[in-house]
């Protein structure tokens, strides 16, 4: 079992920055790929960032070039440095920790934290 603690959303003014954590316990941090999603009022919850046990990262289009995800394996937290952001980036943020072995898969999600951006 993994326990998932976002921490570091708020209310931003667009253009602005923050800084999203993720922090994990209860297991063995560094084998999980890890992932941001988020969603909005109304919409369905979509992948932002991911980056794997090994350290590969994708974003989601809308996201490239402003957000980047990275992971501290010695805390357990991943996170989410969201610059340059913009009133449509405004949803809840999740953590997703995820592993997929030969005999057990498991998939964690954080409760998440609220981002506002402002126009």
């Amino acid at each position: 079992q993994v326990q998932l603690v976002e921490s570091g959303g708020g209310l931003v003014q667009a253009g602005g920055s923050l800084r999203l954590s993720c922090a994990a316990s209860g297991s063995i941090f560094s084998i999980y790929d890890m992932g941001w999603y988020r969603q909005a009022p109304g919409k369905q919850r979509e992948l932002v960032a991911a980056i794997t046990s090994g350290g590969t990262t994708n974003y989601a289009d809308s996201v490239k070039g402003r957000f980047t995800i990275s992971r501290d394996n010695a805390k357990d937290t991943v996170y989410l440095q969201m610059n340059s952001l913009k009133p449509e980036d405004t949803a809840v943020y999740f953590c997703n920790a995820k592993y997929s072995g030969s005999r057990y898969q498991f998939d964690y999600w954080g409760q998440g934290t609220q981002v506002t951006v402002s126009s």
